[in-house]
């Protein structure tokens, strides 16, 4: 991955548990951020540390245009998204840092 790659991401706190939906230009610098609680606020608050599920983009537009179109989904259709790839929720961060 890319140093600066437009992206969006899910955090789970654990399988079916509380979901984060963010945007990023460096995903691996900004879930280390969420893991070390840098910045306080509703990931370190409940503790949802665990990438479950990110889709790269070619433009920060289009990554925040599709961050604001998950954000406004159900929480099925989240979990939907997240176990089309990933079904066992795995955490992902040694992929993208490997």
């Amino acid at each position: 991955m890319r140093e600066r790659q437009p992206c969006v991401y899910l955090l789970a706190s654990q399988r079916n548990g509380t979901l984060y939906v963010g945007v990023t230009s460096n995903l691996p610098a900004r879930i280390w951020q969420h893991r070390s609680n840098v910045a306080e606020g509703f990931t370190a608050h409940h503790h949802v540390h665990v990438l479950v599920w990110f889709e790269l983009h070619e433009t920060m537009e289009s990554a925040i245009t599709r961050e604001k179109a998950i954000k406004a989904w159900r929480r099925a259709w989240k979990v939907e998204l997240i176990e089309k790839s990933n079904p066992y929720w795995r955490d992902l961060y040694a992929e993208i840092c490997g």
